[in-house]
C-alpha cells in the first residue's frame, strides 16, 4: 500500500473543506436549483393535516368540443415539467401553445385543439385523511386564435 503524499493529503482536505463550505452555504442561502449543495425543499416540508391536496393535470378541448387529456403519453411533456413552470404559464398563457403543438405532432389525424388549460383538482383532507370531496380550479387557460 502506498502512502499518501503531503500534497495529496492537502488536496483531499481542501476538496473536503470546499464541499463542506458549499453544503453549509447552500443550506443557509441556497434554493432547490442549487441541489445537491442547496436544500431540496420538496421533501423537507409538509402541508398541514387539513390542507387540501392538489393534483394538477393538463387538458385540451378540440374543435368538436371533446375534452382531451394532455398527459405525457399524448404530448411527451411530463406533468412535473408543467407543474414546475406553472407560474410562467400563468404569467403568459400563450406558452401553452407548445403543448398544443406537441399534441398535434403526435396525433396528426386528430381534430385540432382550440383550448389548453391547466386544471388543479383540490382533494379535501381532514385529519390527514381524504374526505372524498374535491373541486377543480382552472389555473391557466389559453385559446388558439385560428
Amino acid at each position: 500500500m502506498e502512502t499518501l503524499t503531503a500534497r495529496g493529503r492537502a488536496v483531499r482536505v481542501g476538496a473536503t473543506l470546499l464541499g463542506l463550505a458549499l453544503l453549509l452555504l447552500g443550506t443557509a442561502r441556497g434554493t432547490d436549483d442549487d441541489f445537491p449543495f442547496g436544500p431540496f425543499r420538496m421533501y423537507s416540508t409538509s402541508d398541514p393535516p387539513d390542507a387540501p391536496a392538489p393534483d394538477t393535470r393538463v387538458e385540451g378541448v378540440d374543435r368538436t368540443g371533446a375534452v382531451v387529456p394532455l398527459g405525457q403519453d399524448a404530448t411527451g411533456i411530463r406533468r412535473a415539467e408543467i407543474e414546475g413552470q406553472q407560474h410562467r404559464y400563468a404569467a403568459d398563457p400563450s406558452l401553452l401553445r407548445t403543448v398544443a403543438e406537441a399534441y398535434a405532432e403526435r396525433h396528426p389525424g386528430a381534430p385540432a385543439l382550440v383550448e389548453i388549460r391547466i386544471v388543479v383538482r383540490w382533494f379535501g383532507i381532514e385529519g390527514g385523511r381524504p374526505t372524498g370531496e374535491w373541486t377543480d380550479e382552472t389555473a391557466v387557460r389559453w385559446e388558439t386564435t385560428g
